[in-house]
């Protein structure tokens, strides 16, 4: 449906028609921004192989934002517009081979489909899924699955706290898309092609924090491995990234907003990128991580609430830039965003500080608790019936041994 209606905006006839196509567009787009965490909770059940695969995701996806404007500010004015979409389509059509070859991955589903199987070999066979025995009346599912982002959204402290930090950094990030033309266009003026190029120190600042976090991964295994005490707190594997993250996102937003005037070269605010990238990158790999630690099974649903809200001020932020530039002036206006930036960068801190104890009291972690706890305890029951009929079955070889012996003799 992506493929479909990104067709359609490269074909829009007119205006309202291209602002109906792009919407579509963006739901089906949602989607994959999603799920792929949930995804990640199925595969890799150790939190290490799950972070790291998490972080070269969240490193690749920032370069779609940061290749657009590239692509379209060299094609857009040669061979029009339109191409921008046509290109994202053929792009958008390689990408989907692979995905015809994606497994399903959600335990639930695997089960069913296994207990499916069993019973179509043996019709007799009384094997049911646990997914089997839940209520899938409609309604139900409205309220307790398609309503779980929104609670968790509101009631999960957690939750609340990573959506309004990650949307706002997102937002700056897209605020970005209207404030550099202002810079290097009516302030430098730069091309729109070339203008385009200063995003790649964006990008090489997203390349720098892959081994800032495989080195903070590195550490903590060690640490774990030594038996250090805080490695088993659950904000300690990745929280501290974003505490790192923080004031370098904050630091280059001051740094853009005054190195940008005249008599300064315009290679001084590109710079800025790289604390900017390696900022909002460490903050994104280490709070999407960390939702994804704590909930787990739950994951999809807290990473749609933050997927959700921070897409909502990605799209309406940006609207606010232009007019905010042309009263406020550069420099005012980056030190706006930096000083909100600067308010919210607390949150990581603060989880260190309370997490723990706020996932006590979480609902969603409760359940995810007890859940474990009954998983351990038929573990346990399961293994302890193994170990039952394994000695009766060593016993009647036993007695059987002894008979024979017997005769013989």
């Amino acid at each position: 449906m992506f493929c479909t209606w990104t067709l359609a905006c490269a074909l829009a006839p007119n205006w309202p028609a291209f602002l109906v196509f792009r919407l579509f567009v963006g739901t089906f787009a949602s989607a994959p921004i999603a799920i792929v965490a949930g995804i990640m909770a199925d595969i890799y059940g150790e939190h290490r192989t799950r972070g790291r695969a998490m972080a070269v995701f969240m490193a690749t996806t920032v370069f779609g934002p940061l290749f657009a404007p590239i692509i379209s500010g060299f094609s857009s004015p040669k061979i029009g517009w339109r191409w921008s979409f046509w290109i994202g389509l053929i792009y958008a059509g390689m990408s989907m081979i692979p995905l015809l070859f994606l497994p399903e991955t959600y335990g639930p589903v695997l089960l069913l489909r296994r207990a499916q199987r069993i019973r179509k070999q043996d019709p007799k066979a009384n094997v049911v899924a646990p997914h089997e025995l839940e209520s899938t009346d409609l309604r139900q599912l409205a309220v307790r699955v398609l309503t779980r982002p929104v609670r968790m959204l509101f009631f999960e402290l957690i939750v609340s706290a990573t959506c309004l930090y990650l949307a706002l950094c997102y937002g700056i990030f897209y605020m970005t898309f209207q404030a550099y033309p202002i810079i290097y266009q009516d302030l430098y003026g730069l091309s729109p092609g070339v203008e385009g190029l200063c995003f790649l120190t964006i990008g090489a600042g997203a390349l720098c924090a892959l081994p800032v976090f495989f080195g903070w991964d590195a550490y903590l295994k060690k640490a774990q491995d030594q038996g250090r005490p805080w490695t088993k707190k659950e904000e300690y594997r990745r929280v501290p990234l974003a505490c790192l993250g923080g004031p370098l996102f904050v630091i280059s937003l001051f740094w853009l907003g005054w190195s940008s005037r005249e008599g300064v070269p315009f290679w001084v605010p590109m710079l800025a990128g790289i604390p900017f990238g390696m900022g909002f990158q460490l903050i994104f790999m280490a709070l999407l991580n960390y939702l994804t630690d704590a909930y787990e099974i739950f994951a999809a649903s807290a990473n749609a609430a933050a997927s959700c809200t921070r897409s909502v001020l990605g799209t309406v932020l940006p609207f606010a830039c232009t007019p905010m530039f042309r009263r406020l002036g550069i420099p005012g206006a980056c030190s706006l965003l930096g000083g909100l930036s600067c308010l919210v960068c607390v949150i990581p801190f603060v989880f260190i500080w309370k997490g723990e104890r706020i996932r006590a009291g979480s609902r969603f972690c409760i359940v995810l608790r007890e859940r474990k706890e009954e998983m351990a305890r038929r573990v346990e029951e399961q293994r302890r019936r193994d170990e039952t009929a394994d000695e009766g079955e060593n016993r009647n070889r036993t007695g059987i041994f002894e008979q024979e012996s017997k005769e013989e003799v």
